[in-house]
């Protein structure tokens, strides 16, 4: 009896496992019909805007370079308060009005802009001024950073010093989706002209490589979803995993109370 109650028992747990572990594995496919999709469009790579709470490094070199200086001190402030001094990180932070502090040049409108906007604008207006001839610009972000969560090996912040990065990479940077995520429906939070809206991408369509979505911006948020199997595996562990081992409990004891019988 007993050497035929344990391999019971262990086809038992085994063939529960199999089931609770099922996936569909076309559903597990990434661009699963790029075959049928028209690969001769181009990606629309936009170049990203600048955001509020955007922290930007901004440089200026020119044929004077004393002239030049002025405009190149790290803006690092320190405040005091409460006795306690804080010291905010170099760059220019763009405030919630959409404005950065510049040199001279005073509150620059940054929000809405691309770079190579704001390099024209701050660089004409350095000619303008008569600060500086023939001056060049150079901007980069300094916070840009894109975060994924949900379903995946590695959830958290990425920080993104090239400033381009396209979800495809960003779910790599994360260790990839988990056979438990939902492919058809990752979510992606971005805000667009200060409000926050919310897009579901199928990573098994093709089309995303010719969406707007494709390349992420700074500050997007990427929420992989669990799966039905998942979810439905989880509760149906939840229901019958008491029942079977409360029922593998009994057994092994009725064993043992015969065995003690005997």
């Amino acid at each position: 009896m007993v050497k035929f109650i344990m391999p019971f028992k262990l086809s038992v747990l085994l063939l529960a496992c199999t089931v609770a572990s099922c996936v569909n594995t076309r559903k597990a496919i990434y661009l699963d019909n790029v075959a049928q999709t028209d690969l001769t469009q181009l990606v629309d790579d936009l170049e990203p805007v600048i955001q509020k709470n955007d922290l930007l490094s901004i440089t200026v070199t020119s044929p004077n370079p004393t002239a030049t200086q002025v405009f190149n001190v790290s803006n690092t402030t320190s405040t005091q308060l409460l006795g306690y001094v804080t010291t905010q990180a170099p760059g220019y932070l763009v405030d919630q009005q959409g404005y950065i502090d510049f040199p001279l040049l005073g509150k620059l409108k940054s929000e809405g802009l691309t770079k190579k906007q704001l390099k024209e604008n701050i660089a004409k207006a350095l000619v303008q001024n008569q600060y500086l001839l023939d001056p060049v610009v150079n901007i980069r972000y300094l916070n840009y950073k894109v975060t994924v969560l949900g379903e995946v090996a590695k959830p958290g912040v990425i920080n993104v010093p090239d400033e381009k990065i396209t979800l495809f990479e960003a779910l790599g940077m994360a260790g990839d989706m988990t056979i438990y995520a939902k492919r058809n429906n990752v979510m992606l939070i971005r805000d667009e002209q200060g409000k926050r809206v919310l897009r579901r991408l199928n990573l098994n369509s093709g089309e995303l490589l010719t969406s707007p979505y494709y390349y992420l911006k700074s500050n997007d948020i990427v929420y992989v979803e669990p799966n039905t199997s998942k979810i439905s595996g989880a509760s149906n562990t939840r229901t019958w995993l008491p029942v079977v081992l409360s029922g593998l409990s009994l057994g092994v004891l009725i064993i043992d109370r015969l065995h003690l019988t005997r």
